[in-house]
């Protein structure tokens, strides 16, 4: 753990200690609560409100947390007249108390709150959890997707990289830690403890996840990779139980065939580009040999595609599917001009380039289901990630290799 992990752990023991004492039970209405809160001035005090504003939350049914939402977006919003006051007087003059006041003006006092409720020990999580409900149930009110905004915000520090503690995931990890492994598997699923044994304890098998202090149980993201000679073809292939364990000394290639985001409340606060290529880092240390990264990942809106085109293919037509894949890919955008496929966006602003697909490479249900079998390697090469993210990012230009080019060409020839 980093020095600064140790620090931040100090800090939350200190925390919980003073969240231990016993402010009695507060059953005022919520906007008492609130408003208390961010008027407290002690510390201990203001401890004991945010348990209590915390332990009133966890125990609402979902009207009552809209109900809540609603109180922070409408109740503790900025006010208009009072940020247009403190701008004029700030332009007037431009002196340090005029901009403290423009800045304390266009804050909403919400801001402030959640960052009181954040002092109880254990309250990350919670917060984390807080946001969670309110992506759920605030869909279509702009009020409280303007309430999110705070809440993103927020987060964006608080769970910055230089935060967050990356740490091998191994058999040997403790039983938490690899269940919630299975249970927040989003790419393949993991059907049992003999499955995730075979996923983590090879030396050919790699599993790392980040984590912050506030939440040291909770993995926040996590990566699996293969290490294989070549660029691998099929996810069964490397999933089935059957296979060789590859000797280190043959690997060349790091495969991350499953990268899982953990917390719905994390929506949106980026944390794989810094996975990996911190994986991808530690992996060259501790195998000078291995000289390709690359991922093995679905293509979940290829059949929808199809279908919205009105393509008609088939599972077994390998070669014409790879040109369409290929197609989609490079050429299927969304109104503002990036990728329609969410995993393509991901890869792409990482600074991945497409480099090719794979017919029959996922035969699960879920893989025929979202792209009849076929899957993307997306490579990346450590000496023009930054160059492709830039590109991708100013002038949603996608690195592509060759080899991708031609196949979505003739897509273009197939379909003419």
């Amino acid at each position: 753990m980093t020095l600064l992990a140790e620090l931040l752990s100090t800090v939350f023991e200190r925390r919980q200690r003073l969240g231990r004492l016993d402010h009695g039970d507060d059953r005022r209405p919520i906007e008492a609560l609130t408003a208390d809160l961010i008027g407290a001035s002690g510390e201990a005090s203001g401890l004991g409100l945010a348990r209590r504003l915390l332990e009133r939350y966890s125990g609402m049914d979902d009207a009552q947390k809209i109900a809540f939402f609603r109180h922070l977006a409408h109740d503790m919003n900025i006010v208009a007249a009072k940020v247009r006051a403190a701008l004029d007087a700030y332009e007037a003059a431009q002196t340090k108390s005029t901009y403290r006041a423009y800045m304390q003006a266009s804050e909403p006092p919400r801001q402030e709150l959640i960052r009181r409720l954040n002092q109880v020990p254990g309250a990350t999580a919670a917060l984390v959890r807080m946001r969670a409900d309110l992506l759920a149930l605030g869909k279509g009110d702009d009020a409280l997707r303007a309430l999110d905004l705070d809440f993103r915000h927020l987060f964006a520090s608080w769970f910055n990289r230089g935060f967050l503690v990356l740490r091998p995931i191994s058999w040997e990890s403790p039983a938490r830690i690899l269940e919630k492994i299975i249970a927040y598997e989003a790419v393949h699923r993991i059907d049992s403890w003999d499955d995730l044994r075979r996923r983590v304890e090879p030396h050919d098998r790699r599993c790392f996840a980040f984590f912050h202090p506030a939440m040291p149980d909770e993995p926040l993201i996590f990566v699996e990779v293969a290490l294989t000679h070549g660029i691998s073809r099929s996810v069964q292939s490397l999933l089935t139980e059957t296979r060789d364990v590859l000797e280190e000394e043959g690997a060349d290639t790091a495969v991350f065939y499953s990268i899982s985001n953990c917390q719905a409340g994390l929506a949106g606060i980026s944390f794989g580009n810094s996975l990996i290529k911190q994986v991808a880092a530690d992996l060259s240390m501790e195998f000078p040999g291995l000289k390709t990264f690359a991922t093995l990942s679905p293509i979940p809106g290829l059949v929808d595609w199809l279908a919205a085109e009105g393509i008609l293919v088939t599972p077994d037509e390998s070669e014409k599917l790879r040109e369409l894949a290929a197609r989609y890919l490079l050429t299927a955008k969304r109104t503002d001009g990036l990728p329609l496929d969410p995993v393509a966006r991901f890869h792409l602003g990482n600074g991945a380039r497409v480099h090719d697909v794979q017919a029959g490479a996922d035969l699960s249900d879920k893989g025929l289901a979202q792209s009849h079998g076929v899957m993307v390697n997306y490579l990346y090469d450590l000496n023009s990630v930054s160059q492709n993210h830039e590109g991708f990012a100013a002038k949603r230009k996608i690195a592509v290799s060759p080899q991708m080019r031609s196949l979505a060409a003739a897509a273009e020839k197939t379909l003419a």
